[in-house]
């Protein structure tokens, strides 16, 4: 049974460490230093840059949830709240778009569990709880109940059973027969959330099981990093105007086109100009847009292009010492006000993306404002747009019409 209202379901959207996060409220709780976030940032991209080798060696491999999938949740940056089980049982997720597979912690869970805020899924509770068993077309397992185990490059993980139950995005939004891993032994750095909603390409993603309502649409805004603002989380289509957003085509070029959103991205300028990097930089592997990575990841010659041309442009200012990853700092404690240069994506479709200034800086302190980007130490490796530089941006997914699509908007 579905109840869906003008095929559009919205979630309110938080950053995991800002002050409208209602798990982030314990004083108790001591948030990660920028060195702390930026090294879990890392261990995401290391993680997707796993999967990518695995994909470009293996190419016509199939998903398979059960696997250990490598990828890594990071700082797992953007948080929604769902409803879960008959009765509704609200339960605060990590969003991501790189990820297959929705699930929570679920009880028993005596000594296997992380802490979390919202009360614990209890499936014996729900009345509409259905274990999926392992002569189901979803599971491969080997016994009576479908076991699904998920394991994330920073050592945390995931083990427990696959269940069907009912969802609640909304009021009129309501999904029966869910696919999702209820967790009985889990370890990780979730941030007191309940676990994680899977937005990715793969089969059992909330994406792909909505589908006949919302067409494998959805779109977000996400909030700065810091503030106090919200975003939001849509399902279905977009609250911004359609004549305001501008698509570019997913990439089909690529070996990882399958289990990440991948993007043909041409170029990039700086201050109107635009940078000479070759086109094969950005062609192989290519480019993925993720929720869950902060800072865009550029290949070792378009970092270097990006980063000289900033520096010149900033040549005035004093530099300060490098923050973990990024390299290019400046200190303007001695400023009331500073400029920098305009920053822009050209995507394929000649859809270009202007960057936010919050997009173009990471602010340590204001002794230590540094590039939001950062380099591989070589060319053969996965370009990946960031969460940093998508801020403050409506960022659509169209994956039924193979695009996505960029628009100015300010969350709220």
């Amino acid at each position: 049974m579905i109840f869906a209202r003008e095929k559009e379901g919205s979630l309110k959207v938080v950053h995991k460490y800002g002050p409208c996060n209602q798990h982030h409220e314990d004083k108790a709780t001591v948030p990660p230093s920028h060195s702390e976030i930026l090294l879990q940032d890392q261990s995401r991209v290391n993680s997707i840059r796993s999967r990518v080798l695995k994909n470009r060696k293996q190419t016509n491999a199939a998903v398979d949830v059960e696997a250990k999938s490598g990828d890594s949740l990071g700082s797992g940056n953007y948080i929604v709240t769902v409803g879960l089980g008959t009765p509704k049982k609200d339960l605060s997720l990590i969003f991501d778009t790189g990820s297959p597979l929705t699930w929570t912690q679920c009880l028993p869970c005596s000594s296997s569990c992380y802490y979390q805020k919202d009360p614990m899924f209890d499936p014996s509770k729900s009345s509409t709880y259905i274990n999926v068993s392992c002569y189901t077309p979803e599971c491969a397992s080997e016994t009576s109940t479908c076991i699904y185990g998920i394991q994330y490059g920073d050592r945390s993980y995931s083990v427990g059973y696959f269940g069907k139950e009912t969802i609640t995005l909304s009021k009129y939004d309501v999904f029966d027969g869910f696919l999702f891993g209820c967790g009985h032994k889990n370890r990780g750095l979730f941030g007191r959330t309940a676990g994680l909603l899977g937005l990715g390409r793969d089969t059992f993603s909330i994406v792909q099981q909505t589908s006949n309502i919302y067409k494998r649409i959805f779109s977000y805004c996400l909030p700065t990093h810091f503030g106090g603002s919200t975003g939001h989380l849509t399902f279905g289509r977009t609250p911004v105007s359609y004549k305001d957003i501008k698509y570019t085509p997913l990439s089909t070029s690529t070996d990882i086109k399958d289990s990440f959103y991948a993007l043909d991205l041409e170029g990039i300028t700086v201050a109107g100009t635009k940078l000479y990097i070759p086109s094969s930089i950005f062609s192989s592997p290519g480019t993925i847009i993720d929720s869950g990575t902060v800072i865009t990841r550029l290949p070792a010659t378009a970092y270097k292009a990006l980063k000289s041309a900033f520096r010149q442009f900033m040549s005035s200012y004093p530099r300060a010492p490098a923050l973990s990853i990024l390299d290019t700092c400046y200190d303007f404690s001695s400023y009331s006000s500073f400029k920098i240069p305009k920053i822009s994506f050209l995507f394929g479709g000649g859809v270009v993306v202007e960057l936010k200034p919050q997009g173009i800086l990471y602010v340590g302190s204001v002794t230590q404002i540094c590039l939001a980007f950062a380099g591989y130490s070589d060319d053969d490796e996965v370009t990946i747009f960031g969460n940093a530089q998508q801020q403050t941006l409506e960022v659509v997914y169209d994956a039924g019409e193979g695009r996505i699509g960029f628009g100015p908007v300010v969350c709220h």
